[in-house]
């Protein structure tokens, strides 16, 4: 029986214009009426996964910065948090720097939680997009969510870093993951959500005991709840270690040809055709 259902956000709970399909809403509301917990994990930063949580109405914490993070949305109750150490940041930074990449650094992990950055480079759309993305999403809390500094080594000594983060063209990123590995070793986790028909490749350098399998272990701890009893569903590279915790794991139609290809996980229908309301459809509510 599912006692806990972890849900990705964007290309699974959302489809692709961002939006919850009205089917999901609906099963979501069904599996929890049923007494399951659900949650969604997702690499979102906290602020920027909150309204969802807010207009589900969830009841478990959000799993945010890919496992980092767990607060719930409507209280702002943090469950449990991991940090990265300043040392560990400025040698994130440095080898960013040596490439080129624009860093991001997430902080406030006992507030709404704020994004800092120092430059944008005028090849970074993406970037570019997600800025006036974010300013957009959270009006008159634009400046308190993400926030321009003159250098971000400078803030380090004020604030408590979740996670920072790189993006960029798949090779260029891709070589700097490989980089980040070698140079960081076991001092964090990186992972890279690679999105190849856009070219797009983004890199979450983390805490060594944050992931989304990491995560979605605290919180089941929490619940006392075995990954037996847990449902994961996902559709990229940074929802691997969630799938592989979760007794069912089950990937989206839209997912990354890789994952599809695995045929350890069940697969269901895409973002764009409510896949996350088949698979509670038929691994919770059919199994009532």
């Amino acid at each position: 029986m599912i006692k806990l259902l972890a849900l990705d956000l964007d290309g699974t709970l959302l489809d692709s214009r961002g939006r919850i399909p009205e089917a999901n809403q609906k099963a979501i509301r069904r599996a929890e009426e049923l007494g399951v917990l659900v949650t969604i994990c997702t690499g979102r930063r906290f602020r920027d996964a909150r309204p969802v949580g807010l207009e589900l109405e969830l009841n478990a914490p959000i799993i945010s910065h890919n496992g980092a993070l767990l607060k719930f949305a409507a209280s702002l109750e943090t469950v449990a948090a991991s940090l990265l150490p300043n040392e560990t940041v400025r040698e994130i930074l440095r080898v960013g720097r040596e490439f080129g990449a624009d860093a991001m650094l997430s902080a406030d992990p006992h507030g709404k939680g704020t994004l800092f950055y120092d430059r944008v480079s005028a090849e970074n759309i993406p970037l570019q997009r997600y800025i006036a993305w974010s300013r957009s999403l959270h009006g008159d809390e634009a400046e308190e969510a993400i926030h321009h500094v003159a250098q971000l080594e400078e803030i380090l000594d004020v604030t408590e870093t979740v996670h920072v983060s790189f993006s960029g063209r798949c090779a260029q990123m891709n070589e700097l993951q490989r980089t980040l590995e070698s140079e960081l070793d076991s001092r964090a986790n990186v992972l890279a959500t690679v999105y190849t028909q856009l070219d797009f490749t983004l890199i979450d350098i983390l805490p060594p005991d944050a992931s989304k399998g990491f995560g979605l272990e605290k919180l089941a701890a929490i619940d006392g709840i075995s990954p037996a009893e847990i449902m994961a569903i996902g559709d990229n590279f940074n929802d691997l270690e969630m799938l592989e915790f979760a007794g069912t794991p089950v990937v989206m139609g839209n997912a990354a040809p890789e994952l599809l290809e695995r045929g350890n996980y069940y697969e269901t229908a895409s973002n764009d055709e409510a896949g996350v309301a088949a698979a509670i459809e038929r691994f919770i509510l059919k199994a009532v």
